[in-house]
């Protein structure tokens, strides 16, 4: 059957109308008001009726409906505002001093290494000579550069894991509603309004319609 779309009515929306709907329908035999579903009429028909009266159950809640459309857009346009400007900024990459804080332990321990060992044996195999222990100390003064990088880039790491931690991102108090809490709200409000005050009234307009007279008959 056709289903007409209210005009305010975005297709993308389309879904959230007939899931109310639904949603209502199943719960209507715990309402007293809507005792005569599945009775007088059944759960499809006034699925089927209420879907081909969109236009007007929907314009019952017409402010609150463009109010939370006004609020997506600026949503949506806040995030397309935001997104280019993360991904397009060219960024600095790792930087040197990282690089500088990776590579001088690695360069320095394994100069460090070299130096240690070659003067060792050259001081082993000839105590005399004065390279040996000049080789013996340029690889104690590499190893303490080398200590001294691990421990900078312990301290780097450190700072960084304190600097990203959840206490330090919340230190300036409590964070202010976003634009997120905006729109749920928008979207609830709409919810409600078109729940109480275009669904439901409809479903008891149109089980009144149907119920049978009570009254004696007329001769």
């Amino acid at each position: 059957m056709h289903m007409n779309v209210a005009p305010h009515l975005l297709t993308e929306d389309r879904a959230e109308y007939e899931r109310l709907l639904d949603d209502a329908l199943s719960t209507a035999h715990a309402r007293p008001d809507l005792a005569g579903a599945g009775t007088r009429l059944t759960l499809a028909q006034l699925r089927s009726l209420t879907l081909n009266a969109t236009t007007l159950v929907t314009s019952a809640a017409a402010s609150e409906y463009d109010h939370f459309v006004k609020v997506r857009e600026q949503h949506r346009a806040a995030l397309g505002a935001r997104t280019p400007a993360a991904s397009d900024r060219p960024g600095p990459g790792p930087g040197v001093v990282a690089i500088l804080t990776v590579m001088v332990p690695v360069l320095a321990g394994a100069a460090a290494v070299i130096f240690l060992l070659v003067g060792a044996v050259l001081h082993a195999v000839a105590p005399t000579v004065v390279f040996g222990a000049t080789l013996l100390t340029a690889g104690l003064v590499f190893g303490a550069v080398a200590a001294a990088g691990l421990l900078g880039a312990a301290a780097g790491l450190l700072v960084t894991a304190l600097r990203n931690s959840p206490a330090a991102v919340n230190r300036g108090g409590p964070p202010a509603a976003g634009p997120d809490d905006e729109l749920s709200r928008a979207r609830e409000a709409w919810r409600r309004a078109l729940l109480e005050r275009g669904i439901l009234p409809f479903l008891r307009d149109v089980l009144a319609a149907t119920t049978p007279p009570t009254g004696p008959p007329v001769p």
